[in-house]
């Protein structure tokens, strides 16, 4: 049922080269994406162990058939990452980049160790106001001070905050 592979008794670039490098050449159009596959055939042949149906023919056109439909999925899976990416760019969505994750994250701690460095009251209505959004006359009844008290700390933290985000590290 098997059929020996075996280096010695098999020319494979003598025998199957011009048909596998025309088989590629009709489906894919590009000489040297042919002779890549036509290689990569020759490569999984020798790496299967020696082993192939009794018809070594077929089986080498169905390792061949089955490059063509793993580089036709590779190739749909970039299409549709790169159209994804292109209707991220229409809607002004900036896309995920490694350096920008670090920069982002390291100017989010820049951030938190200012805003610790902020006397906690202050510290306390700004979040209030900034981060949980709540109204400055809610913030000044919670505190019992006036709303322009409230104004004046979430003032001192926004100048504190962007004067040191603002300076070079």
């Amino acid at each position: 049922m098997h059929a020996k592979l075996d280096q010695d008794d098999v020319d494979f670039n003598r025998r199957w080269r011009p048909a596998l490098m025309s088989f590629f050449l009709r489906r894919v159009r590009d000489h040297t994406e042919a002779e890549d596959l036509t290689q990569e055939v020759f490569t999984r042949l020798l790496g299967s162990q020696g082993e192939a149906t009794s018809s070594l023919d077929a089986y080498v056109f169905q390792v061949a058939g089955n490059l063509l439909t793993d580089r036709a999925r590779r190739a749909r899976v970039r299409a549709d990452y790169r159209d994804s990416l292109a209707s991220a760019e229409e809607l002004d969505v900036e896309s995920l980049d490694p350096h920008r994750i670090v920069a982002s994250r390291a100017e989010l701690e820049a951030f938190g160790h200012i805003l610790n460095e902020l006397p906690e009251r202050t510290r306390t209505i700004f979040i209030l106001y900034r981060l949980e959004n709540l109204g400055q006359s809610e913030i000044a009844d919670a505190f019992g001070i006036t709303s322009s008290a409230v104004k004046k700390h979430v003032a001192k933290a926004m100048g504190l905050l962007m004067k040191r985000m603002r300076a070079p590290l």
